[in-house]
């Protein structure tokens, strides 16, 4: 039994497509779970209760954690930590391993311009800080030998999913509406980001394989990072549309924060947005022989596939 907590979010999605190759005995995890794979098992549970947690662990050989909890420090700090320690324990209750699908919010201020697996932990940010604590529980625990576990990084993703996807969001959503494309901070700076294919293909190869365990993994991603005016003059050739966009600055994110809790929540992590940013997969790469998507690639596909859906 291969089991993801979280199940119904765009990694869990591609993650369960990609499992059908390794199993057909998946388990999927969540408030109100949905079918990805004709033979998926559903276990509806609240994952912030713990023995809902072990009831969801149960007979698992492998779990994939992939949880997102709503995008707030104060919810994360509440939740963050039980949630992992219990997922720990159930998963050494029941001799199961663990790969997490991590983000790399526990890295802040200029590491953020070059992110490897050996970057140090430098949290620079509440949501951070809790990054920061969750990843120590689940290392120690690795190191002392008491869980065979995998920390599988990945910076901020792109694919069909507009709503959880900032680039998505900000550049696509808007021209598709016929508006100008948005960006924050600094349109001028790289950014790295994964296509959700890619993340939940590499983290399902990385879960099916023994030599894996016990080591940190950044998911890969395509080398040519681009500035977010790159990224719209891309989406905006593919679609048919005007390259323009309008700049948000810090100033102005803090201001709607008053009124828009999100953005109130994303100005702490500016950091990762007034700088370049560079996420750098290529142990990744080399190990497993996996060239990721190109961004051009990838664009093109999700514009057709949306197109699709219209």
């Amino acid at each position: 039994m291969q089991t993801i907590l979280g199940a119904g979010g765009s990694i869990s999605i591609e993650l369960a497509k990609s499992l059908k190759y390794f199993t057909d005995d998946i388990r999927l995890v969540g408030r109100n779970p949905k079918k990805v794979n004709e033979t998926d098992q559903l276990f509806p549970a609240d994952l912030t209760a713990p023995e809902q947690v072990f009831k969801a662990v149960a007979g698992s050989e492998i779990v994939y954690l992939t949880v997102g909890l709503e995008y707030s420090a104060k919810v994360w700090q509440k939740q963050w930590p039980p949630l992992m320690q219990n997922v720990i324990d159930a998963c050494i209750a029941n001799n199961a391993k663990l790969v997490f699908f991590d983000n790399v919010y526990s890295i802040g201020g200029d590491f953020v311009k070059h992110i490897t697996e050996e970057t140090p932990i430098y949290p620079t940010s509440k949501k951070g800080e809790v990054r920061a604590q969750v990843d120590l529980l689940l290392l120690d625990k690795m190191k002392a030998g008491k869980i065979k576990a995998i920390i599988a990084r990945a910076p901020d993703f792109y694919g069909v999913d507009i709503d959880k996807s900032i680039l998505m969001s900000l550049i696509y959503k808007n021209l598709a509406a016929g508006k100008k494309a948005q960006w924050m901070f600094n349109a001028k700076v790289k950014h790295s980001y994964i296509y959700t294919r890619d993340a939940g293909a590499a983290t399902a190869l990385l879960g099916n394989t023994p030599d894996a365990y016990n080591q940190i993994w950044n998911l890969p991603t395509d080398r040519r990072s681009m500035n977010a005016e790159q990224w719209i003059d891309l989406f905006s050739k593919e679609m048919g549309k005007r390259n323009e966009y309008k700049l948000i600055s810090g100033w102005m994110v803090r201001l709607l924060g008053v009124f828009i809790p999100f953005l109130k929540e994303l100005f702490e992590m500016r950091y990762q947005f007034d700088r370049d940013y560079f996420f750098d997969s290529i142990k990744f790469e080399k190990y497993f022989k996996y060239q990721p998507t190109k961004y051009q690639d990838g664009v093109k596909e999700i514009v057709q596939k949306l197109a699709t859906k219209k």
